[in-house]
């Protein structure tokens, strides 16, 4: 999933980034408020980590201004402001969550699984799809309960199709959850990492809508690999 994380302090977000890196999730850093706007605009973003004590504002007045223009993604505040009125502030002014600075990387990232669950209105952390079972946090996934390996941009991607189950995801919406705005990107990888989980998971496993792009296949197309089926027989 790909997260927006700002804040000016970077000692801060280089240990934040590295932490969540470790849990899969694709980070993007802005510095700066403006940074920020520039970078919700330019790539699909799932989850924006935003401090409110910013070099060129308060995180919280341009929280505001993205509800007021539509922006509904989810926005995690993450601010040493600990007093009960700037938590309230924050959670009126369009915040999804809050948590004070110093704070334990494994709570936030329980904080963004949550809100990725709510956003894509999920009740279960697992999630299931047919014979196919991922675990998020310990990012296993599994065909009728065989473990399938996958790569780490093969176990992202999946992610992205289950996390939006209805939705028709294009070329790029689908590279902003495999790869951050300065990462190169080879014309056919994102056709490559397609093809792998296709391999692995069922031909069915990832539809091609023509002109449109890409979505998650029906359930009932989720099947073991053949030498996965050979080793369980």
């Amino acid at each position: 999933m790909h997260i927006l994380l700002v804040e000016d302090d970077a000692l801060v977000a280089s240990g934040i980034r590295a932490g969540l890196m470790t849990y899969d999730f694709v980070v993007d850093h802005a510095s700066t408020l403006q940074a920020a706007s520039q970078a919700l605009e330019a790539v699909t973003t799932d989850v924006v980590i935003l401090d409110r004590g910013m070099p060129d504002g308060d995180g919280l007045l341009l929280l505001e201004e993205w509800r007021s223009n539509g922006v509904e993604t989810p926005v995690l505040i993450l601010t040493a402001r600990d007093a009960v009125r700037d938590r309230v502030d924050g959670l009126q002014g369009g915040a999804d969550d809050y948590l004070v600075k110093p704070f334990d990387l494994e709570e936030l990232v329980a904080r963004l699984y949550a809100l990725l669950r709510r956003a894509s209105g999920r009740s279960s952390g697992v999630i299931t799809h047919g014979a196919l079972t991922l675990d998020p946090v310990s990012r296993q996934v599994s065909i009728d309960g065989v473990a399938v390996p996958l790569s780490r941009r093969e176990l992202v991607l999946l992610e992205a199709f289950l996390y939006a189950p209805r939705s028709v995801l294009n070329a790029d919406q689908l590279k902003d959850s495999l790869y951050g705005m300065n990462e190169d990107v080879e014309s056919n990888a994102l056709n490559v990492h397609i093809h792998h989980l296709r391999r692995k998971l069922g031909s069915g496993i990832i539809d091609t809508v023509r002109g449109l792009g890409y979505r998650l296949g029906k359930p009932e197309a989720v099947m073991l690999p053949q030498d996965a089926m050979k080793q369980t027989s």
